[in-house]
């Protein structure tokens, strides 16, 4: 009775591990999701930036192509010609050849388009920058906190109520996700399941 009894005990203990690994992972997996989702807004701001700027280098080309396209090919021989027939009778009678009007219009055209294109990519920066600078802000405070915990296991539960970011479950996902990242770069170490600590050199 008493070996089936402790293989008993032993197979619950282990449904437990693994009910509780699998909500682990469960909660990971949507860190991860939201996780990716930022990463696609960051990259389509930078996609638009990218795409505003590279019409600005463009455009000043394209407008001057444009108004030389434009110009009538006959012109300058007619004005010529004009010139031949009638003889200069003095300064004034003489009126200077070549149309000047095309380029006029195509330098005020071109103009609202590049403001436009500025203004773009003014907007998408800003919200690239924001994006970089709330990953960067909270992992500051999250190796601040292990500085100050020093040696002890940390949960990352109890991380996202010292921060104050424990009002909402995608706030304590942002919290796990961070935490995972450190580990990965060695910045903080795992210490058994769900539990954190600062490595030697972070806490020194």
């Amino acid at each position: 009775m008493v070996p089936a009894t402790r293989a008993a005990h032993n197979i619950e203990i282990t449904a437990e591990s693994l009910q509780e690994e699998l909500a682990r992972l469960k909660v990971q997996k949507q860190s991860l999701e939201r996780e990716l989702a930022a990463v696609g807004a960051h990259l389509d701001s930078v996609q638009r930036a990218l795409s505003a700027l590279q019409s600005l280098m463009t455009t000043p080309g394209a407008a001057g192509s444009e108004a030389s396209s434009e110009v009538p090919a006959d012109t300058a021989p007619d004005a010529g010609r004009r010139r031949a027939a009638k003889p200069a009778k003095s300064g004034a009678d003489t009126a200077p050849a070549g149309p000047a009007a095309p380029d006029e219009p195509d330098g005020r055209t071109g103009a609202p388009r590049r403001r436009d294109d500025r203004q773009a990519a003014g907007k998408a920066a800003p919200r690239a920058d924001a994006d970089e600078s709330a990953y960067g802000k909270l992992t500051e405070q999250i190796l601040d906190h292990f500085a100050r915990a020093g040696d002890a296991d940390v949960r990352a539960r109890d991380v996202a109520a010292a921060l104050g970011r424990d009002a909402d479950s995608g706030s304590i996902n942002a919290v796990r996700s961070t935490l995972d990242r450190l580990v990965g770069s060695s910045r903080i170490r795992r210490t058994g399941r769900g539990l954190y600590r600062a490595n030697e050199a972070n806490g020194a």
